[in-house]
């Protein structure tokens, strides 16, 4: 998926800046605190807090953050946090997934609504894209960690399904249940992953051209400055000459 490649890649350097990365750090605090109520607050014995705090640390999240927002969970905060997927179209028809964490689910939906609205977008009801995409594993290696055969070797050996290998990285599929155990193979055999989480991959695409493509990203970067978003997914494609005009 050239496209949803490209698109971490915009969004990897846009976390890079200081006002998104504030922003980005509250996110992933608020997704291990839930993720420590869940479950257990030991990250060894619970999956989804595990891969919470190592994408948290990928994204250089210090340690006494990621504690406190462990300790939050112990003491009881974050029980009332519900987690809600939107989905509608951007411009040109484009595929768009909202996840959300709430506490508050008319103030999400309305301000999600009135954001999709006003960037060239319709919210449409739950299901209405999502069978565009499938639920999968995302595990990501730098280029430097070793050449496309080792890294499909290892990808194979640890039960992935996939490996998208460039000159930027290699990208490591698996079905979602396999995450926590495909990553913990990986890491054996390759070292430290870049990023490891759960995503929503794009079975079909939408070509943009330039001027759709500006108004997506302003449409995702709307979203993504509301504070109960989490995550947001588009299925775009778009040629390298659109890319390296943004």
């Amino acid at each position: 998926m050239a496209g949803h490649s490209k698109w971490a890649n915009i969004q990897h350097r846009k976390g890079r800046q200081d006002a998104a990365r504030s922003k980005l750090f509250s996110k992933l605090s608020k997704e291990i605190t839930v993720a420590a109520k869940m479950g257990d607050p030991d990250p060894d014995k619970n999956p989804r807090l595990r891969l919470a705090v190592k994408e948290a640390k990928s994204n250089s999240v210090p340690k006494d953050v990621i504690d406190r927002a462990i300790k939050k969970s112990v003491a009881g905060e974050g029980d009332d946090y519900e987690e809600i997927r939107y989905e509608g179209y951007g411009p040109n028809g484009v595929a768009v997934i909202v996840e959300t964490m709430t506490d508050n689910r008319n103030r999400t939906a309305s301000t999600v609504r009135s954001t999709f609205s006003k960037n060239g977008g319709n919210l449409g009801e739950t299901g209405s894209v999502g069978f565009m995409f499938e639920r999968k594993g995302e595990v990501v290696y730098p280029a430097t960690v070793g050449d496309a055969d080792i890294v499909f070797e290892a990808a194979i050996e640890a039960g992935a399904e996939d490996v998208e290998s460039s000159d930027e990285g290699h990208i490591i599929w698996c079905a979602d249940t396999d995450l926590n155990e495909v990553s913990n193979a990986l890491e054996t055999a390759l070292g430290e992953t870049e990023s490891t989480k759960l995503v929503w991959k794009p079975t079909t695409t939408t070509e943009l051209g330039l001027e759709d493509m500006q108004k997506l990203m302003k449409l995702v970067d709307a979203l993504e400055d509301d504070d109960d978003v989490q995550r947001v997914t588009t299925n775009f494609e778009a040629s390298d000459e659109v890319m390296a005009q943004l």
